[in-house]
């Protein structure tokens, strides 16, 4: 039996929460677990719903968004978190990321956008729209000192775990780096997971950000 996403939902506002709550819980396969107005009710929900996607907030009283992506992320069996907020800002994406977020998605999304997001973070798949993105590879890019810095951190990669890098930079599902480097599925999740190990990042956006901070993609 496929599993059934658990979701937990955390936004300041009763009206967005239940908004979302309908919408998800209309969705096949996901189920909202639990709500929470803020992000320490957040990490306390978390401990008693274990959900596998948090759809978090960032502006929020006591603990904000940003904080609490970064503490659910530390934890040994960590939940994914995607960050849903009306605030774009080029900051703002880049501290989420940082944190370990698996996606960034505005308000504005519509529910095909937020319930796809939910399903491709759940499967280990970061989400992140282009536009987004480009503006992020963008800013990046240009910041002093990171291309050094990028290149000198994916030298530690065995040159096959460095196409495979290339290859999630570049937006590709595992299925499709496994067609392209004529490799098996679980050997690409063995090498995904020796990136993620050697570098010390929490998820697969973070392998995309560096790649493209070393101008590679």
């Amino acid at each position: 039996m496929a599993r059934v996403i658990r979701v937990l939902l955390v936004d300041d506002d009763a009206m967005v929460r239940a908004g979302l709550s309908m919408m998800l819980d209309g969705a096949a396969g996901i189920t909202v677990v639990a709500e929470a107005a803020d992000g320490q009710e957040a990490i306390t929900a978390t401990d008693a719903y274990a959900p596998h996607v948090v759809l978090m907030d960032l502006r929020m009283p006591r603990v904000d968004g940003i904080t609490a992506t970064r503490r659910l992320r530390a934890r040994a069996r960590p939940p994914e978190v995607i960050v849903l907020t009306t605030f774009d800002t080029d900051e703002n994406i880049l501290y989420a990321l940082r944190a370990g977020a698996s996606g960034f998605l505005l308000k504005d999304a519509s529910p095909q956008q937020i319930v796809e997001a939910v399903t491709r973070v759940a499967a280990g798949e970061p989400i992140l729209s282009p536009g987004i993105t480009r503006r992020l590879m963008d800013r990046t890019v240009t910041q002093a000192g990171a291309y050094e810095r990028a290149r000198a951190t994916l030298a530690a990669l065995t040159p096959r775990e460095h196409e495979v890098a290339l290859a999630i930079a570049r937006g590709r599902t595992n299925a499709d780096i496994a067609a392209e480097l004529a490799m098996g599925l679980t050997t690409v999740k063995a090498h995904v997971s020796s990136i993620l190990t050697k570098l010390d990042l929490d998820n697969r956006t973070q392998i995309a950000l560096l790649a493209h901070d070393a101008g590679l993609a």
